[in-house]
């Protein structure tokens, strides 16, 4: 349900894509009139339901993003489109500073001019807080410690638009999420591309010793979250959004085989990736007191996803049988095997 008596008019950015396009559906839930931005690059168009505007647009395209503020005049702003990949980020780290950097400018300029009552810009949670020690949860005050090109990439993001809002008084949120798992995202992802290669009894390359902590939260819980931020949020303010509770990444891999009825001997411990966090885990009580609570726990959002998968083999099939197989044999074909036994 919304919290604003005003109508809105919100445009989501990457809303063809894994989160965005949960978030559409939750605004047209409410009855919000929304638009959809998305290069299509990870995204699929056939994610935007029906009615709505769809504008194939890429955030580096000025003109473009000129175009849509002007034709659809949104009054609030979902900001999700990114390169969200720190594998792709530790390849391609131009390409990262391209799109979540001088793509969000391009986002704030276009804002700039046209005006908008709220514009939540999605961040990244544990990446951007880096490594945290054993015991503390990451705040939203902390300072960013990035690790991975990725990471510096969306922390630059998040002081370019807090300085917007200083110097011209930008109505800006920041969202900060954990590392969000569900249907529709894209094989590259740790979850479904353990999935996949499960069901094609393919090894499941598991970094290191696997022993790294995560927060692996619902896309739902997120997108409800996000809700809450873009409604209920303070100008100006930064929100975590995650369960607060974390699992190792190893936990993960075998509560997913045990869903799948899969050996545990498809696990198969690799050299680990640069710039590899150990622990992730943030305090969610900022969001909290809005009103917001996670609804699933963490195994109920891997066996929930993994039924997905097993279910939809449709929807992923064409990706892992397309390009996928050059990206996934420059990623692991040639990482060690480790016997971390």
């Amino acid at each position: 349900m919304g919290f604003s008596e005003v109508p809105m008019r919100v445009l989501v950015t990457g809303g063809a894509g894994f989160i965005g396009s949960h978030i559409v559906e939750n605004l047209l839930q409410e009855g919000i009139e929304v638009a959809v931005l998305d290069n299509l690059s990870t995204g699929k168009r056939e994610n935007v339901p029906k009615g709505v505007y769809f504008y194939k647009v890429d955030l580096r395209d000025r003109e473009g993003l000129e175009r849509v503020f002007r034709e659809f005049r949104p009054t609030h702003v979902s900001h999700q489109a990114a390169q969200a990949s720190v594998k792709v980020s530790v390849d391609n780290p131009l390409l990262d500073f391209e799109v979540n950097l001088l793509g969000g400018l391009n986002l704030l300029e276009a804002m700039r001019k046209w005006g908008a009552e709220k514009i939540l810009f999605a961040s990244t949670g544990g990446a951007i807080y880096g490594e945290v020690p054993e015991g503390e949860e990451a705040e939203e005050t902390w300072p960013p410690r990035p690790k991975s090109p990725y990471a510096a990439s969306k922390a630059s993001a998040d002081h370019m638009v807090n300085a917007y809002h200083i110097t011209y008084g930008l109505p800006v949120t920041i969202s900060r999420g954990a590392n969000n798992i569900g249907p529709y995202q894209h094989p590259e992802k740790v979850v479904p591309l353990f999935v996949t290669n499960a069901l094609n009894d393919m090894p499941l390359p598991v970094y290191g010793d696997g022993k790294q902590m995560r927060d692996y939260q619902y896309v739902l819980d997120h997108c409800a979250g996000i809700d809450v931020v873009l409604h209920k949020g303070v100008i100006g303010e930064t929100y975590n959004i995650g369960t607060g509770k974390e699992i190792t990444n190893l936990e993960m891999v075998e509560i997913l085989l045990d869903e799948l009825g899969k050996p545990r001997s498809l696990i198969q411990h690799v050299e680990d990736r640069q710039g590899h966090d150990r622990r992730y885990c943030m305090n969610v009580d900022k969001l909290r007191a809005l009103g917001w609570e996670p609804q699933y726990t963490h195994e109920q959002a891997i066996r929930m996803t993994v039924r997905w998968y097993v279910e939809n083999r449709w929807w992923w099939e064409p990706i892992r049988n397309g390009e996928f197989k050059e990206f996934y044999q420059r990623l692991y074909g040639n990482r060690k095997v480790l016997d971390v036994s």
